[in-house]
């Protein structure tokens, strides 16, 4: 009898040790999402949200819910943050959308042209960031 324990408790002990070495221990998840979404202290999204709250950006579009436009969260997440998109999407806001060209449905975005390339592409960079 003692040796069928004896038996049970090596291939317990057996069983806890395979495999366990090789596995990265991941964070809790309420630490990864502090990190995942602390980005206030981020330049881009600082510079950019001053930017933003700025012009009249907020008239048509929110940070989560459309409006008239898509929210920055779909912008965020539509595009992935290249130099070329930034790019693009600042010539976007200083160009303006006509219907027929719109990505969002029909509904045209005023032009910008006051803005300067880099205030829109700073602009953009804070959108990004929003990405969830």
């Amino acid at each position: 009898m003692k040796l069928q324990h004896l038996s049970y408790l090596a291939a317990i002990v057996a069983l806890m040790s395979c495999g366990g070495g090789t596995e990265k221990q991941e964070a809790p998840a309420a630490a990864q999402e502090t990190v995942k979404t602390d980005i206030s202290t981020n330049p881009d999204y600082q510079k950019g949200l001053a930017l933003v709250a700025k012009s009249d950006c907020l008239g048509c579009h929110k940070i989560e819910d459309k409006l008239v436009g898509p929210s920055y969260v779909d912008v965020a997440n539509k595009y992935p943050s290249t130099t070329e998109n930034i790019t693009m999407l600042a010539n976007t806001i200083i160009k303006g959308v006509t219907p027929d060209k719109a990505i969002w449905g029909k509904l045209p975005m005023s032009p910008h042209p006051q803005l300067s390339q880099a205030d829109a592409e700073q602009m953009v960079k804070y959108v990004l960031l929003l990405k969830k």
